[in-house]
């Protein structure tokens, strides 16, 4: 049998979260609806942050409508660093604090393909268009501090191996789910370097592997009612679990107030996936095993890196 899903407690879902200001992208389905719902309901002001514009402001009313919540959305694509920017802007032009960034978004073993500037989809969806929105918004989390930045990574960063000379896969013959666990290992290792970097200004940057969740993540692997319904009772007794389930690693960063003593860490949902048996259960947190993510000369590297390719 799988191991339990770590859950939330019973306080942290109680506090009252009025007047605190959160961001939730990718918010329109799965982990990041059930995360901004929950906000919502402790009295948060909640953005959305949509690529779908229109189906996020429908669900931003019906949250607000079900919770009192100020509940709103905005548009978001993250294979644009132009939206990432426009967003940015756009964000600090109508608010005056951010408590908590929740970068949630994010694509699965894509097809081959680039987003509009240019990097490869999975490495510029999940961590170069989360890495500039989170750079563009440090100064007003920094004002807001206490604070805290949640990037959404996986269980599969341990497979990640980041190749610095072929990022954009123009070398090597393109492997969806290898770019994937690359982008994923790219998230640990960046919300790593930003702990470090943001230590004592009050800001809390980590990341989080949200579980095996139910979800349209999967659309690209296989076709959603084989996950839905074929293969349901399957692939549950194999661990996969709902996105209220997934969500509570999340939520847990965003309240807990023992995070801010883990700047940089990561923290695992339970994962029938994990190649050491120890993992398997989860941890809030957990050390990773994949040794690029200690490695502080990579992680600088990476930053580096990144920096340029946003245009920082």
């Amino acid at each position: 049998m799988p191991p339990k899903p770590l859950m939330c407690s019973t306080e942290n879902l109680s506090k009252d979260l009025t007047g605190k200001v959160c961001i939730v992208t990718g918010s329109t389905s799965g982990i990041g609806l059930e995360v901004a719902r929950q906000l919502a309901k402790q009295g948060a002001t909640v953005v959305k942050a949509c690529r779908n514009l229109d189906a996020g402001q429908a669900l931003a009313r019906e949250i607000a409508a079900e919770t009192g919540a100020p509940v709103t959305a905005m548009r978001l694509d993250l294979g644009s660093l132009q939206s990432v920017r426009d967003f940015a802007n756009e964000f600090e032009g109508t608010h005056t604090r951010l408590d908590a960034l929740i970068n949630n978004a994010g694509v699965m073993n894509t097809p081959e393909g680039l987003t509009v500037d240019g990097f490869e989809t999975q490495f510029g969806v999940n961590f170069l268009g989360p890495f500039l929105l989170t750079k563009l918004l440090i100064p007003l989390l920094g004002a807001s501090a206490p604070s805290r930045i949640i990037n959404t990574s996986s269980v599969y960063h341990e497979r990640g191996d980041i190749d610095f000379n072929d990022l954009q896969w123009e070398e090597r013959p393109y492997n969806g789910f290898q770019a994937y666990h690359d982008s994923k290992l790219a998230v640990v290792m960046s919300a790593r370097r930003m702990g470090q970097d943001l230590a004592d200004t009050g800001v809390t940057s980590v990341s989080v592997h949200p579980g095996w969740a139910q979800s349209n993540l999967v659309k690209n692997t296989l076709p959603l009612w084989v996950q839905n319904y074929a293969l349901y009772p399957v692939l549950k007794l194999m661990g996969m679990i709902t996105p209220w389930e997934c969500a509570q690693t999340t939520l847990h960063c965003v309240l807990d107030e023992d995070v801010p003593r883990h700047n940089g860490a990561y923290f695992s949902q339970c994962s029938t996936l994990y190649k050491v048996k120890a993992d398997k259960p989860g941890g809030w947190p957990l050390e990773p095993r994949n040794p690029a993510v200690s490695d502080d000369e990579m992680g600088a590297r990476l930053h580096d890196v990144a920096t340029k390719l946003v245009g920082l």
